[in-house]
């Protein structure tokens, strides 16, 4: 079964068990006259809508690429993950509201062994819920998933307060739990504006797992005459959909043909180990035949690594027509002020070497 069929499955088993759950809550909820067995029906309600925003919105995302989107719809899920983020806090919101006024104005519960009886049930469902939704959200590399399977797990712990305070009530006549319902929905709303910044962080490109970056640059290296491989860029149109750009160091003997064959080799390669397309590949060539530049280039990156702040340099080349050195140098995005850095360095090698020209770029820790 397909990924976004897996992704539509669970999300209608969450449907089911959350419009299940909220059923009984509500009715046990108006029978005990409890704001906070009602709030928890209220949550199990927002899971359930929330998963048919994910159904939506996988649909949406699944949809062949066009003219207008050629790079497909995929972008789509971050979308759904925000509208179920903001669902989430609006049901925080309403939540809070019922019980302050609940507070200013208390009516005692009446709850009975049956109310536990539900509650603890409802506790054992929503736990089995959501790890399984979770599991699934993470092994189909679903936000929206993962997102309703740690709410679900969250609401387990929630409903856990409702049946502590309930039972409180019931042995020392101490009513909390509109308490317990202002508690609540302020972790919904928490809930809420943690999914809703994921989703953000998503759509404005977040960070890649280091370790898959990792996998390609073997993949890519694993490649006769590749010696390095630097500025891998992925950008993401969806969950595991990536399209990327890279550059390669490579002898400046080989001949034009054989750095062709070379890049398709790799494009098709990174494509079937890890699904990412390569839309470009750079070169850096390095000189094979200059012993002096050798030497220069193995002092000038034994310098950079021990300039504070200076992670590493890459892309080193002489053109002896210019008498000019082309490297470029990435600065941690931990120093205060990369841009300082990067001059302090250059000037340093600039004075060091005299004789040569720099052309020294300032790149990016990707």
């Amino acid at each position: 079964m397909d990924r976004n069929k897996l992704i539509v499955r669970t999300s209608i088993i969450g449907i089911i068990a959350n419009i299940f759950l909220a059923s009984f809550k509500a009715f046990v909820g108006i029978l005990a006259n409890s704001i906070s067995v009602i709030l928890d029906a209220v949550n199990n309600l927002s899971d359930a809508l929330s998963s048919i925003v994910t159904i939506i919105g996988t649909k949406l995302a699944g949809r062949t690429p066009d003219k207008k989107h050629p790079l497909g719809h995929g972008r789509i899920e971050y979308l759904s993950t925000m509208i179920v983020a903001a669902i989430v806090f609006y049901a925080g919101i309403t939540s809070f509201a019922a019980s302050v006024r609940k507070i200013i104005k208390p009516a005692d519960p009446d709850y009975t062994h049956i109310t536990l009886i539900v509650i603890a049930s409802a506790i054992a469902v929503k736990l089995v819920l959501g790890r399984y939704v979770k599991k699934m959200g993470e092994k189909l590399n679903s936000g929206s998933l993962v997102a309703s399977g740690s709410d679900a797990l969250f609401d387990a712990i929630i409903s856990l307060s409702v049946l502590v305070s309930a039972i409180i009530f019931m042995t020392t006549g101490i009513a909390l739990e509109a308490f317990v319902g202002v508690i609540i929905s302020l972790f919904i709303m928490k809930s809420g504006i943690e999914m809703f910044s994921e989703a953000v962080s998503e759509m404005l490109g977040k960070r890649v797992d280091r370790a898959f970056l990792s996998e390609i640059r073997k993949t890519i290296s694993e490649n006769e005459n590749v010696y390095g491989v630097y500025d891998l860029i992925l950008h993401s149109y969806g969950p595991e959909r990536y399209i990327g750009s890279v550059h390669i160091e490579i002898p400046d003997t080989l001949k034009a043909s054989e750095i062709d064959a070379m890049e398709r080799k790799i494009a098709i390669d990174v494509y079937k180990k890890h699904g990412v397309m390569l839309g470009g590949i750079g070169i850096y060539t390095f000189n094979t035949e200059n012993k002096v530049i050798e030497k220069l280039r193995n002092e000038i990156t034994h310098k950079a690594v021990n300039f504070k702040g200076i992670i590493q340099i890459h892309g080193f080349y002489y053109d002896s027509e210019s008498n000019t050195i082309n490297f470029d140098v990435i600065v941690d995005f931990d120093v205060k002020n990369r841009r300082e850095v990067y001059e302090s360095f250059c000037a340093t090698v600039k004075e060091e070497y005299p004789d040569y020209n720099f052309n020294i770029a300032l790149d990016l820790d990707i």
